[in-house]
């Protein structure tokens, strides 16, 4: 059963989704990051001016089709284009088509009232279909 996590509260959405990124790489996880298309844009350059000491390899739907294979982390709507099974972010309101055949699923929820109330409804399905989920309250982490 693919285990579920809702992080909430971060003041810094894309820097804190950059930071979970880094660390699924150091474990060699690849991850797909679905979302509305400015948020995925918002995203990747983010990705690009992360850290000064290393780059975060990623691709986006607009990449040839070898770069999208190789790329550990992908961006995109369709959170199966890249035959990824191990991790995938939610940056975006709605549930992901297909997340259970994600070993895992990351709910990055948004600071703002839209983004909590959608939260809501997703946690909400999730239940619904009977699965246990982790919170991780962000306010309460120093280093968000």
């Amino acid at each position: 059963m693919t285990r579920i996590e809702f992080h909430f509260n971060t003041g810094e959405r894309l820097l804190h989704t950059c930071r979970l990124l880094r660390k699924a790489r150091t474990q060699n996880l690849r991850i797909a990051v679905v979302g509305a298309t400015a948020t995925l844009k918002q995203l990747d350059a983010e990705l690009w001016r992360f850290q000064d000491v290393s780059f975060l390899a990623h691709c986006t739907v607009h990449d040839a089709s070898d770069v999208q294979q190789a790329s550990p982390v992908a961006l995109g709507p369709d959170p199966h284009a890249w035959g990824i099974d191990e991790v995938l972010m939610n940056l975006g309101d709605d549930v992901p088509l297909g997340f259970e055949r994600f070993a895992r699923l990351i709910e990055i929820v948004s600071n703002d009232e839209h983004g909590r109330d959608q939260a809501r409804l997703r946690w909400k399905h999730y239940k619904s279909l009977g699965y246990e989920l982790l919170q991780h309250d962000l306010s309460k982490v120093a280093d968000t």
